[in-house]
């Protein structure tokens, strides 16, 4: 296979200064995109901020030939949102590539946690993400393209202790990211989501000793994909984690249809409308919302038409 370049296409990056992001920036840049390197430069937590991490990959960037530009504008804010996009227009005219990747985290148990601490998170997770995809989607769908990816998590899709309010976050994304790619379809703007697991500075703390190896570098590939113009998928969500990729679904089992219920018929039944040896799996686009519908509908009427019959 030829070489997937980037070749005068814009990219702008969020949380570039450093772990994922920064290997995503790099990488796209490696192959010819002109790359809008944004960060903040704050603390783990999303406290402060410090202009170094994205003046540096820009910087290293350009020592190897690039061309990028750094932006310390918070995603957390619509102003900080529509300056990150900005940055983008004002340099190169242009945005085709938005990689949400930006992240924060304030762990504490959900009896704790203070609304505070809530908030922060979801603010730079998911306001975060539509803080910058609401200014570059007009701009994609006048353009007729665009690639968005959107950063996703297995907290969002699993849960996990002491993060209620990244779990909640990460979930919302891929709600966000399914309206992207169906309201973009027609304009030939994808979007998609990235499950990543990498030893970054999100890792601090946590006992990493028996973990196989989980370098940034693993997950990038994946994103470049989705950021490409060959992407094969829209409205779908991929995992890269310690070199395995694989895609995650929403998945429904086949269920149980009668024609009234009562609570005992659900206590009864619950075993098969649980079985999950046949999941259905309906694609976002082009109509994943209808297609349900239809399937539940279709059901009850050849149901009530087999008790006509």
């Amino acid at each position: 296979m030829a070489e997937l370049r980037f070749d005068d296409r814009v990219a702008v990056v969020t949380g570039a200064g450093r772990g994922l992001g920064r290997e995503y920036a790099l990488l796209l840049a490696s192959r010819g995109a002109k790359v809008v390197v944004n960060d903040t430069g704050g603390a783990l937590t999303g406290a402060g901020t410090d202009p170094a991490p994205a003046q540096r990959v820009a910087a290293e960037i350009r020592a190897a030939g690039g061309d990028a530009v750094a932006c310390v504008e918070s995603v957390a804010t619509p102003e900080g949102g529509q300056a990150i996009i900005g940055a983008a227009l004002d340099r190169y005219g242009r945005i085709d590539i938005l990689i949400h990747n930006a992240g924060n985290v304030r762990r504490g148990s959900l009896r704790e946690m203070s609304y505070q601490d809530f908030d922060t998170v979801v603010d730079v997770h998911l306001r975060g993400a539509f803080h910058v995809v609401r200014p570059a989607f007009p701009l994609m769908c006048d353009a007729h393209y665009g690639r968005v990816v959107l950063t996703s998590s297995i907290g969002g899709l699993y849960g996990n202790h002491g993060v209620a309010g990244y779990a909640a976050a990460k979930a919302g994304l891929m709600g966000l990211s399914n309206v992207v790619a169906l309201e973009g379809a027609a304009d030939g703007v994808l979007c998609n989501v990235i499950v990543p697991s990498a030893v970054t500075r999100m890792a601090e703390g946590l006992d990493i000793s028996a973990y196989p190896p989980m370098g940034a570098e693993l997950v990038a590939p994946v994103v470049g994909l989705l950021a490409h113009e060959a992407c094969p998928v829209t409205g779908e969500m991929l995992i890269a984690i310690a070199g395995r990729v694989a895609r995650v679904a929403v998945a429904e089992t086949p269920g149980v249809h009668r024609p009234s219920w009562s609570i005992e018929d659900v206590a009864e039944q619950i075993d098969a409308i649980r079985y999950s040896a046949a999941p259905l799996i309906f694609p976002v686009v082009p109509d994943g919302h209808a297609d349900h519908v239809r399937y539940s509908f279709e059901i009850a009427a050849s149901r009530e038409g087999a008790h006509h019959g």
